[in-house]
């Protein structure tokens, strides 16, 4: 049988999957990795532990009786550089993209370059500091001159992964184009900034995404891609009705193929971006950070009522707690004018858990102030374009409280959990589809379930 196979590394799970050439999964393993600290003690990826990994899993696969191997690629999580030197060996740990940035530097960055609004404007990057991975360059080059001097090539994670099969150094378009301030998407060249900061020349040539390396086994070996990216490919190529994907994990990211409106400053100001799709259209997002608030509140609400951390597992939707609490006026009614403020923290953090009965109705509000969040951030990037539908993807979509609450501030569009097996992997499959797959690509990769208001 042949497949392909697709290392899908996450922050935490790190993935394999063989797909056969109907895209289903055959094969898969999975892994958390230790973490490292950097030079300065903050923890970081252990970059030669994920290296090893993937060799490993790569000499288990080839090893496989079952299975012919035909092509490879990879999605990753973005604002992640690897350094490599003119052997290609790593110079510096893999820097977390959470990691405070300097004040100093950021500011003295902004000024040079006509200030904080037009900067952003221009390379539909938000000011996130380290989460700006084109920011850990230059710091790279201000602080660490000498080791700057030494770096052959920066490389995005998927693209540094390619490399270690192929040897041969590319940048790709969904790396460059994901909040990193590197990219002008005005004029859809680089900022002026990396050439004038002699930049440039670290890094790679672009490489596109449908395209491949055949290395000296005669595998085809894709350059990469970035995860939210790579995720939004299964959709395309299955829907042409405009829609918004809800794309849920750490971070929930609304992402709309069919807002082609520039971003303006308050947008970006909301955690608003652009994301470049590897066919390098543009793809109008929304950021929030809410699979890292409910993993930090559903450890408060397991310790307060004493139950375990994923006892959320076996609540269910109940339309009665959810009026109950709303008649107690604990949550917002959708109003018409949009207060971004709620954007900035979850209300949920400053609920006091002793007026709650039980944790299934804490869990409830949880949900409602999580959703709350969430109607905000989506309504970003549906506002102005012709969008009828939500899909939803990722851990949010399995949980019913969510998904019902979701379709209720939605009235006006239909929403629907949709499950694929593992979008972002999938993305990356489907897009060197054409240099493995003889097969023509089926229509029924995604199931829906639709939740009715």
């Amino acid at each position: 049988m042949n497949v392909v196979a697709i290392f899908d590394i996450g922050k935490t799970n790190k993935k394999v999957f063989l797909f056969d050439e109907n895209y289903k999964i055959v094969w898969e393993k999975a892994v958390n990795l230790d973490e490292t600290i950097d030079e300065d003690g903050f923890p970081c990826e252990d970059i030669g532990l994920v290296r090893n990994w993937i060799l490993e899993r790569l000499a288990e696969i080839k090893s496989l009786s079952d299975y012919v191997l035909k092509a490879i690629n990879f999605s990753t999580y973005g604002a992640s550089f690897v350094y490599i030197d003119k052997n290609g060996n790593t110079l510096t740990p893999l820097y977390n993209y959470l990691k405070e940035y300097p004040e100093h530097l950021k500011e003295a960055f902004y000024q040079k370059y006509k200030g904080k609004e037009v900067f952003a404007v221009k390379t539909a990057s938000p000011v996130l500091g380290s989460l700006n991975s084109g920011m850990q360059l230059y710091r790279l080059k201000e602080e660490n001159p000498a080791l700057f001097e030494k770096v052959k090539y920066c490389l995005h994670l998927p693209q540094y992964l390619s490399f270690l099969l192929t040897n041969e150094a590319y940048s790709d378009i969904t790396s460059i184009g994901c909040h990193t301030n590197l990219w002008n998407f005005k004029k859809m060249k680089y900022h002026k900034w990396v050439k004038n900061e002699v930049i440039i020349d670290k890094l790679p040539p672009l490489h596109y995404g449908k395209d491949v390396i055949k290395n000296k086994d005669g595998l085809a070996i894709g350059t990469g891609l970035h995860d939210s990216s790579s995720a939004i490919i299964p959709y395309t190529i299955n829907f042409t009705e405009p829609f918004v994907l809800l794309s849920t994990g750490t971070w929930s990211i609304s992402l709309n193929p069919f807002n082609t409106k520039a971003l303006t400053f308050e947008e970006l100001q909301h955690d608003c971006l652009c994301y470049l799709q590897y066919t390098e259209k543009p793809v109008k997002a929304a950021r929030l950070f809410s699979g890292n608030e409910h993993e930090i509140q559903t450890k408060r609400l397991a310790e307060h009522f004493k139950v375990a951390n994923d006892a959320y597992k076996n609540i269910y939707f109940d339309k009665k707690i959810v009026s109950n609490l709303r008649a107690l006026s604990f949550s917002f009614i959708y109003p018409k004018k949009y207060e971004f403020d709620i954007l900035k923290e979850c209300p949920f953090q400053k609920r006091d858990l002793s007026t709650f009965k039980n944790y299934e109705t804490a869990y409830h509000q949880l949900m409602m102030d999580i959703v709350e969040q969430q109607f905000f951030s989506t309504n970003l990037v549906i506002q102005n374009s012709p969008v009828k539908k939500i899909f939803v993807d990722g851990g949010f979509s399995k949980n019913s409280i969510f998904m019902n609450l979701l379709a209720e501030a939605f009235p006006d569009i239909e929403v629907y959990a949709a499950s694929m097996a593992q979008a972002s992997a999938l993305g990356a499959a489907l897009a060197i589809h054409d240099n493995w797959n003889p097969k023509p690509i089926q229509n029924d990769l995604i199931d829906l379930k639709f939740y009715k208001h």
